[in-house]
């Protein structure tokens, strides 16, 4: 996988070009009808759905944190509380998770988020050899290994994904 330089301009970009992460730029057609933004990236770019990764800000006990799943799926809200030792978690609003992260909804990136939260990526990720998530704008989705995301986000894993992961 080649290293491409932050070119499409966003923090997420900008973190693994500083990091010297080895990743590839997804830009596509964003449609603003979709009704998911992850589906349609898997769709446009002809890629499987399981390696398509959502990025989900929760609010467990009071704590933003973010699960990182397959779009393919869903987050299982109790398994995230319990990944991150709490009781309870629920979708953050997404005002709240547009201002923590620095992103707009649909295009909030695991990487590079103005204040990082806890984060969780499902452990499906691992039996992938790369895996894409947001880039940190609507049409722009980045392939990297699951390791390098784990390591750059100081993610854990659990298995927080529902469905078809």
């Amino acid at each position: 996988m080649a290293r491409k330089q932050a070119s499409h301009g966003t923090p997420a970009t900008a973190a693994l070009a500083a990091a010297g992460v080895p990743f590839v730029a997804h830009p596509y057609s964003h449609d603003p009808a979709a009704a998911s933004y992850g589906l349609e990236a898997a769709e446009v770019l002809g890629i499987d759905p399981s390696r398509v990764f959502k990025t989900l800000m929760v609010d467990v006990d009071g704590r933003l944190a973010v699960g990182v799943v397959p779009v393919s799926g869903n987050l299982d809200l109790k398994a995230m509380a319990a990944a991150l030792g709490g009781k309870k978690a629920a979708m953050a609003d997404p005002a709240t998770a547009e201002r923590r992260t620095g992103y707009v909804l649909g295009g909030i990136s695991p990487l590079g988020q103005r204040r990082p939260s806890p984060t969780v990526v499902d452990e499906s990720a691992l039996e992938l050899e790369t895996i894409l998530v947001s880039g940190g704008r609507r049409g722009l989705d980045l392939e990297l290994s699951p390791a390098a995301l784990i390591k750059l986000t100081g993610a854990r894993t659990a298995r927080i994904g529902t469905g078809k992961s």
